[in-house]
């Protein structure tokens, strides 16, 4: 397995110059582009083992990989039921911080939590009085999945989303005019921004796959964190809504649940069998990492883990 995701992480670089780092969150601009991580939880032996190669111990912003993580966290603090009365479960068919959806077809809630007007909506279930309080939650839960303490807001990545997130901004008041969210907008915003600038690496993805992958169970400790019927929904929600306008495509070449996020990682579940995490900053035209997807194409084939097939 080492020598399989060495070879993918090396004949892959050469599709790293096709994408570009994003440049609307000012402090993601100035990422290295050429990194290229993968790192692989396997639990198909009974006792789980830990592969990895190139830069998967390298750390970078979540991004929208956390609304895995949110989603979660709202479905334990309130119920499944009562979150999918506040969003949705189907395709946008928009981009990712669109209201499109909800104005053209009169929809009522955000059409899914993976969009950022159904996400934000999402943070403000996650309960606590406050932003500060709400993060340490988050955090907290974070390390638990990922099974690393270590993991923390980047400073500079929560100001340089906080001071350019007007269009969050829109669509967090638009929620809030429409009964979706309660509270202080500001605070659920502010949150919601930190969120996403959590630092989190390749191997720290593949572990938080490898818990939904298990069923809700670490694999390292046997702690069940997750219920199963959230973890299935969770990952029914990654192959539909996970990787932005590409879920299609990526079901049907891929067939892997999946979330990716503008910082370049890529978090898959393949249930019963293993956690992927990839990381790859330089991006695809719909926002997911360019050479990442294509190594999760070729594990994918390889190890024959299309969940259709």
């Amino acid at each position: 397995m080492f020598d399989l995701l060495k070879n993918l992480v090396e004949d892959n670089k050469k599709y790293i110059k096709d994408g570009h780092v994003a440049t609307y969150i000012p402090a993601l601009a100035n990422v290295d582009e050429n990194q290229l991580g993968v790192a692989v939880v396997d639990l198909r032996d009974g006792n789980y083992k830990e592969y990895f190669a190139g830069d998967y111990k390298n750390t970078f912003a979540i991004e929208s990989t956390s609304k895995v993580i949110t989603l979660i966290m709202a479905m334990l603090d309130n119920s499944p039921e009562y979150v999918s009365s506040k969003v949705g479960s189907e395709p946008s068919g928009f981009a990712f911080n669109s209201i499109l959806n909800m104005e053209i077809n009169n929809k009522s809630v955000p059409s899914n939590p993976f969009i950022n007007a159904g996400a934000i909506v999402t943070n403000s279930l996650v309960k606590g009085k406050n932003s500060d309080e709400k993060i340490q939650r988050i955090l907290e839960f974070t390390r638990k999945l990922a099974n690393n303490p270590n993991i923390e807001v980047i400073e500079d990545i929560y100001l340089s989303e906080k001071r350019t997130g007007d269009i969050n901004r829109s669509l967090a008041y638009h929620m809030k005019a429409n009964n979706l969210i309660d509270g202080d907008v500001d605070d659920v915003l502010d949150c919601y921004f930190r969120q996403c600038s959590m630092s989190v690496s390749a191997l720290d993805l593949a572990r938080i796959g490898s818990v939904l992958a298990n069923k809700g169970v670490c694999p390292w400790n046997n702690e069940r964190l997750i219920p199963m019927d959230i973890c299935t929904i969770v990952k029914s929600l990654m192959v539909t809504c996970g990787v932005y306008d590409e879920s299609g495509r990526f079901a049907v070449h891929i067939g892997i649940p999946a979330k990716s996020g503008v910082g370049g990682g890529i978090l898959a579940s393949v249930p019963n069998k293993m956690g992927i995490g990839v990381f790859g900053p330089s991006l695809d035209s719909m926002g997911n990492s360019v050479a990442g997807v294509r190594i999760l194409q070729q594990i994918s084939k390889k190890l024959d883990l299309d969940i259709f097939e």
